[in-house]
């Protein structure tokens, strides 16, 4: 009982904490930018342009919702006609909601995703050439979507798309001072492709978390529950109930009640003996149900095995097709050679039995089989035996 209640306790605990997931998440993804307002009249880029990098540690505080610190640089190039590059770094802190949740996105696959997130950032740009500009920075407002697809319970790949409009920038991307220039022209859009690795201790990340996984591992604890409460109910009774001791002679007689001579093969309690018994009783003889016990050191024959050696006689009489095999057996104790010879005596008397009873002595072999070491030392009576091997 303790160990039952033991085991269900570790079942339990396993599920309680299959209910939490792991709210770390690294992010690592690249791509392309474009710039539709922001760069000085005449100056131009490949739109869009390669490249830009980011890199984000996200904390979910719930399968719902959590907050990313994201880090990023876009290398700005102009066209041939106006040539110029520029660095702009960045910095992020932004809200992020598993907008998968509240679509439902459970009820159609466990595969997709999508997030949400929106912050507050600081960017500078540096590195201007040709201009060779003083660096300006400048904060921004960030707005993105990511949509994910999941791989494994710790790797997924999300293509994310995100728009960062600048405020307090006083210079173009390009470097140059240009009257009238609002801070609101400043605009960036990013689109990456990338990688996100769950970190922690639990098998599926918060994004991927639905809470009818909870409610499917309830029910089987449940199920378990159910089992273990049943099984103790069994093993109760068991405990309860009286060691049965069978006697070899009641299990020989018990065996023919399932074994009819041909003389008898009518009608025998409203069923028809068929030839399927010869089969049966077949079976029986040679994996060893039935068998010749002896003493420590004797070739006698057991009183209590006589019922074999008659069983095996009369199925032989009214089989006459059949052969037999007789391989006698002897315990561990005392030497392999003396054990080799004991187990063949014990065989042959066994055999010489049988012959004076009327069976064909050219129908039966016999062997010594020495130790029987498939019995251990606590059932070495076991051992001391003939056993029957039909064909």
């Amino acid at each position: 009982m303790k160990k039952t209640f033991v085991f269900l306790f570790a079942i339990v605990t396993f599920s309680l904490s299959a209910q939490n997931f792991n709210k770390w998440s690294l992010d690592v993804g690249g791509g392309f930018h474009d710039i539709p307002f922001g760069l000085s009249p005449g100056s131009d880029i490949n739109h869009p342009d390669l490249w830009q990098a980011n890199i984000g540690i996200r904390k979910m505080f719930n399968e719902n919702f959590g907050v990313r610190l994201g880090f990023g640089m876009n290398k700005i190039k102009g066209k041939p006609a106006n040539p110029f590059e520029a660095n702009f770094s960045r910095v992020s802190l932004e809200g992020v909601a598993n907008a998968g949740n509240f679509l439902n996105f459970q009820n159609w696959t466990k595969r997709f995703n999508l997030l949400i997130h929106a912050g507050l950032g600081f960017g500078q740009l540096d590195n201007v050439t040709p201009l060779n500009a003083n660096n300006d920075s400048s904060f921004h407002l960030i707005f993105g979507f990511t949509p994910q697809y999941r791989i494994s319970d710790r790797l997924s790949l999300f293509l994310d798309y995100s728009i960062l409009t600048n405020y307090n920038q006083s210079r173009t991307f390009n470097g140059a001072t240009v009257a009238g220039f609002k801070d609101t022209q400043a605009t960036i859009l990013n689109t990456s492709i990338g990688v996100n690795f769950a970190i922690g201790k639990y098998k599926r990340h918060a994004d991927f978390w639905r809470k009818e996984e909870d409610s499917k591992l309830a029910n089987e604890v449940e199920v378990i529950k159910q089992r273990l409460d049943s099984v103790e109910n069994e093993v109760a009774e068991l405990k309860n109930r009286k060691p049965e001791i069978v006697a070899t002679e009641t299990l020989v007689k018990e065996l023919d009640k399932r074994y009819v001579k041909k003389e008898d093969m009518t009608l025998k309690n409203g069923e028809i003996i068929t030839a399927s018994n010869v089969n049966f009783i077949k079976e029986l003889l040679s994996r060893g149900y039935v068998n010749v016990y002896f003493d420590v050191n004797k070739t006698e024959v057991q009183k209590g095995s006589i019922g074999a050696i008659n069983y095996l006689k009369q199925f032989m009489l009214d089989n006459p097709s059949v052969t037999a095999v007789l391989v006698g057996y002897a315990d561990e104790s005392g030497d392999d050679q003396r054990n080799q010879r004991l187990s063949e005596r014990r065989a042959k008397k066994v055999f010489e039995i049988l012959v004076a009873a009327g069976i064909n002595s050219g129908r039966l072999t016999y062997s010594g089989g020495g130790v029987d070491r498939s019995v251990g030392k606590e059932a070495r009576q076991l051992a001391r035996k003939v056993r029957f091997l039909i064909n």
